[in-house]
């Protein structure tokens, strides 16, 4: 007698299964979306990092941006991870440029008067000329180059590996530090680069772009171009390479970017 008299539980309408689970989701969401603005407010109220090689983040970021470069540098780069390269035909005619910082168009600047500068130890300089870095094996790179800013191109690089001129130069000391830094002849602008992806086989000093040499705007005579990274770090005009065990200045390293800036 007693089950008979038990009520039985109403089965819900597929309305109201509906009406239930939006309100669960929407539950979830406002509880997820409180707990993200309520981390956003932390963050942006937590102290700056000390200016020094970096600068101009949160330090809770800046900490985290370090972790993450140990996490790639350690775990996911390898120099046999190769990007992926496409076929000449596929070249942007006209290679795209952004940033103007350290080739500004109304300095003067004589490609024939150039030479790369390579500070080795005790302050001894190493001068090479675009001649002699001609003699050098070249290498050819078309890839899709990336922007921070959120646009791709895929463009055609010619040039001479780094490793190769790490090698022909018998620089092989120096590329058993951990970072090589590069800078603009009038020094507005540089880069530091972790020594791996520097040596990495896809990496160039490249003089030509589409098979000609370089122009002006894309930084003639001699420019970085590192396809594990991010545009801010392919350095137009290289004057100066220098090699370290601690990181060098990096221009937007220096206005709150990560350092590593890897893809």
């Amino acid at each position: 007698m007693k089950n008979r008299n038990k009520k039985v539980k109403k089965e819900l309408t597929v309305e109201q299964k509906i009406s239930r689970r939006n309100f669960l989701s929407f539950g979830v969401f406002t509880v997820f979306a409180a707990g993200a603005y309520e981390g956003w407010r932390w963050l942006y109220k937590s102290p700056d990092e000390v200016s020094g090689i970096t600068a101009g983040a949160h330090k809770p970021l800046r900490k985290a941006l370090n972790k993450t470069e140990i996490f790639f540098r350690r775990i996911v780069f390898s120099e046999n991870h190769l990007v992926k390269t496409y076929p000449k035909e596929m070249a942007a005619k006209r290679v795209r440029t952004n940033s103007y910082i350290g080739i500004e168009g109304n300095k003067k600047f004589d490609p024939k008067t150039w030479t790369l500068q390579v500070i080795k130890k005790g302050g001894e300089v190493l001068q090479v000329t675009m001649e002699e870095l001609r003699a050098l094996p070249k290498t050819e790179l078309i890839y899709d180059f990336k922007c921070v800013e959120g646009w791709d191109q895929i463009s055609h690089w010619g040039g001479v590996r780094f490793s190769d001129f790490v090698n022909a130069y018998q620089l092989d000391e120096y590329a058993k530090m951990q970072y090589v830094g590069m800078e603009t002849p009038d020094k507005n602008y540089y880069v530091g680069i972790d020594m791996p992806s520097a040596m990495h086989p896809q990496t160039i000093l490249a003089y030509e772009v589409n098979e000609r040499p370089l122009p002006l705007q894309n930084g003639a005579p001699l420019r970085l171009i590192i396809p594990t990274k991010y545009g801010i770090k392919n350095l137009k005009r290289i004057g100066t390479i220098t090699f370290s065990n601690t990181r060098p200045h990096d221009y937007w390293a220096e206005q709150g970017y990560d350092y590593y800036s890897g893809l």
